[in-house]
C-alpha cells in the first residue's frame, strides 16, 4: 500500500483526486450549492428579473418535487410563461426520470393520490409517500396547500401535523432542501372562509422555518405586502385574483370565496416563487 501510495504521488496525483487516470464519482447532476434560506416575497420578482440566464436555466436541473392544487396550477402556468416548465408528475412517478431527463416535477394532489381540497392530513401523507419513492434522488420539496385546506377549526392540528411531516421527511432524505408555501388567500374574509387562520400558519411558517429553509411568501404576493384586507382580515388584491379582466389559465374567473391567481398575475408572482426554488439551490 506504501509502494502504492508512493507511485501516485510521482505520478502527481493522490487518492481522492480527480484526474484523467483517476476519476471520481460524480457528486451529482443536480449542481445545487449550500443554499440560502430565508423569507421570498414581493422582492422575489425583482431578484428572479436580475438574474443571469445563465442563474435561470440552472434550476431546470434540480430534481424538485411540487404538489398541489388549483392555485399550484396557476403557478405553474406563470412559470411555464417564464420559460420554465414544470413535468407532469403523476401517480406512480419518480421525480427523475433517468433518460429522459431530471429536473422540475408539478403535480396535483386529485392526479397523484385522489386527494381533494379540505383534507390537508391526506396531501401530506401522498406527498410524503412520493418523496419517498424518489429519496435517492429529491433534492427539493415544495408542498403547497390549497385555500380550502385551512380554517380556524384545524389550524392548529394543521401545524402540527405539517412541522411532523417536515421533521420526518428531512430525517428519511438526509440533505433534503425545502421550499415551504404560505397558503392561498381568498377574497371573500368572513370567518367561514378562513383567511384568519390562514394567515395565521403563514406567519408560522415564516417564524418556525426561515432560519433553515426557503418560504415562498404567497401571502404577501397576494395581498401586495398587506395592502388588501377588510377588517384587519388579509385578502387576494383584486388585481391578483382571477376576474373578468384577467382570468386564470386553467381556472376561469373566480367566486368571492376562491382564491385563484390570473393569468397576467400568476406570471408576475411565480417569478418569486421560482426565485424562491433557486434560493434553496443557488
Amino acid at each position: 500500500m506504501k509502494k502504492l501510495l508512493f507511485l501516485l504521488l510521482l505520478a502527481g496525483c493522490s487518492p481522492g483526486v480527480d484526474s484523467p487516470d483517476n476519476p471520481q464519482p460524480d457528486p451529482g447532476t443536480t449542481n445545487l450549492g449550500n443554499g440560502q434560506p430565508g423569507v421570498v416575497g414581493l422582492d422575489g420578482i425583482d431578484a428572479w428579473d436580475k438574474l443571469a440566464s445563465s442563474e435561470k436555466e440552472r434550476i431546470k436541473s434540480w430534481n424538485t418535487l411540487f404538489l398541489h392544487q388549483s392555485v399550484g396550477q396557476d403557478l405553474e402556468e406563470g412559470a411555464k410563461a417564464n420559460g420554465i416548465t414544470f413535468d407532469y408528475f403523476g401517480s406512480k412517478d419518480v421525480v427523475d426520470k433517468g433518460s429522459q431527463g431530471k429536473g422540475l416535477r408539478g403535480g396535483i394532489f386529485v392526479d397523484v393520490g385522489g386527494i381533494s381540497n379540505g383534507n390537508p392530513a391526506d396531501k401530506m401523507r401522498v406527498f410524503k409517500e412520493a418523496a419517498l419513492r424518489s429519496k435517492t434522488t429529491l433534492r427539493i420539496a415544495i408542498f403547497k396547500f390549497g385555500y380550502a385546506d385551512i380554517l380556524d377549526a384545524n389550524r392548529d392540528g394543521v401545524k402540527t401535523a405539517y412541522k411532523t411531516f417536515v421533521d420526518e421527511l428531512r430525517q428519511q432524505i438526509p440533505g433534503l432542501r425545502f421550499v415551504h408555501v404560505t397558503p392561498p388567500l381568498v377574497y371573500a374574509t368572513t370567518a367561514d372562509e378562513g383567511n384568519a387562520a390562514k394567515a395565521s400558519v403563514g406567519q408560522w411558517m415564516r417564524d418556525t422555518f426561515k432560519n433553515t429553509d426557503v418560504i415562498f411568501d404567497l401571502q404577501s404576493l397576494e395581498t401586495n405586502n398587506g395592502a388588501c384586507q377588510q377588517n384587519t382580515v388579509p385578502r387576494i388584491c383584486p388585481d391578483n385574483r382571477a376576474s373578468i379582466t384577467d382570468p386564470s389559465e386553467v381556472n376561469g374567473v373566480d367566486s368571492d370565496g376562491q382564491g385563484h391567481l390570473g393569468k397576467k398575475a400568476a406570471q408576475r408572482i411565480s417569478k418569486a416563487f421560482l426565485y424562491a426554488i433557486y434560493q434553496a439551490g443557488k
